[in-house]
């Protein structure tokens, strides 16, 4: 593997192409061996179907056997995000805005709903009416709750 490529870039120019988003990848231990965990999701924002799944996981082993990033052995796991799922730019929290979603920041962590996006900045609802303006990329986010339609 080139020294200058990280298991993420990997990971996003194999699927990219293919119009997924990278949400996530870990390598994780489980047993004696590990799991090499990538969650995506549509870039055109349709639900993740079964079919999505095994193109990407044929597509990323392809690309993995190609660029060998891992020693040892290793399971791939190719996932949508679920209901924890992470959100990590401004178009995350507009696609899901009125939903509460786990915030974890320097400042501390909170739950509060989505209650809009203006350029970089998130704007927090807290169940005792304050309000919140974090930065996008100054914190780490998570779905608290799931919307009845996919979004």
């Amino acid at each position: 593997m080139e020294q200058d490529y990280s298991l993420e870039q990997i990971v996003a120019e194999a699927l990219h192409p293919l119009g997924y988003e990278v949400l996530e990848v870990g390598l994780r231990p489980s047993g004696r061996s590990r799991v090499l965990l990538v969650k995506i999701e549509r870039r055109d924002e349709a639900p993740i179907t079964v079919a999505d799944l095994e193109r990407a996981s044929q597509s990323l082993s392809s690309h993995l056997d190609r660029y060998d990033p891992i020693a040892g052995r290793y399971l791939l796991q190719v996932e949508s995000p679920g209901p924890q799922r992470p959100l990590l730019t401004a178009r995350h929290f507009e696609r899901f805005a009125g939903l509460k979603v786990r915030v974890r920041s320097p400042e501390g962590s909170f739950t509060a709903r989505v209650v809009g996006v203006q350029e970089d900045q998130v704007e927090f609802e807290l169940d005792n009416r304050e309000t919140r303006r974090l930065k996008v990329g100054s914190f780490k986010a998570n779905l608290a709750e799931w919307p009845e339609q996919p979004r």
